[in-house]
């Protein structure tokens, strides 16, 4: 089997990646597979944060020059149990295992899928709790009378719009004056007068 190793530190940790690198060897080497491909990072795992060879290592997946990854830890590899399982989908859709060492979690073993699809399941449990927390705070705000969605900025200059308007300015000119969307403009003049 073709894998590839991928280690990551953060700027503040790097002591541990020799670690890392050695551990998968030999996790790889008892394992009786070729090593084709060693990558490592120093990138924070925040998301946001680029981790352009973990991107590289996933078009070679794509490409099937790789049948497997191995990492450290999980954290190594994911930002969040999102992100963790998007990427794990992603590979297993291409037929790439995946091996985390120290947590023992490989999806080369009918375990390891099944661990997996059970990483899935809390994962997608995460974002529904999340997303009734954020509809349980939109109520809220809106029970206690706080507006909601994006201020009014052009609908508070009505008056000067319409007072422009009248003197003969485009609403392209008026827009430009005052700093809106021209959008905002003809829909303000098209409402009914005060």
């Amino acid at each position: 089997m073709r894998v590839a190793l991928y280690t990551r530190v953060s700027t503040h940790d790097q002591q541990t990646l020799p670690l890392q690198q050695e551990s998968l060897r030999e996790y790889a080497k008892r394992r009786g597979w070729d090593v084709v491909r060693e990558v490592s990072e120093v990138a924070s795992g925040a998301a946001g944060v680029k981790r352009p060879q973990r991107e590289e290592l996933l078009q070679a997946a794509k490409r099937r020059q790789v049948d497997a990854i191995l990492v450290w830890r999980l954290d190594r590899w994911g930002r969040s149990v999102a992100d963790l399982v998007n990427s794990l989908a992603e590979l297993e859709a291409v037929g790439v295992a995946f091996v985390s060492v120290t947590e023992a979690l490989d999806l080369t073993t009918p375990a390891g899928r099944a661990m997996a699809a059970m990483v899935a399941v809390f994962a997608q449990f995460e974002r529904e709790i999340l997303k009734e927390r954020v509809k349980a705070g939109i109520a809220q705000a809106k029970a206690k009378g706080k507006p909601m969605g994006r201020p009014q900025t052009a609908a508070k200059q009505v008056q000067t719009i319409r007072a422009l308007h009248r003197q003969g300015l485009s609403q392209a000119e008026i827009a430009r004056r005052l700093g809106i969307g021209r959008t905002s403009v003809r829909r303000l003049l098209t409402l009914p007068p005060p």
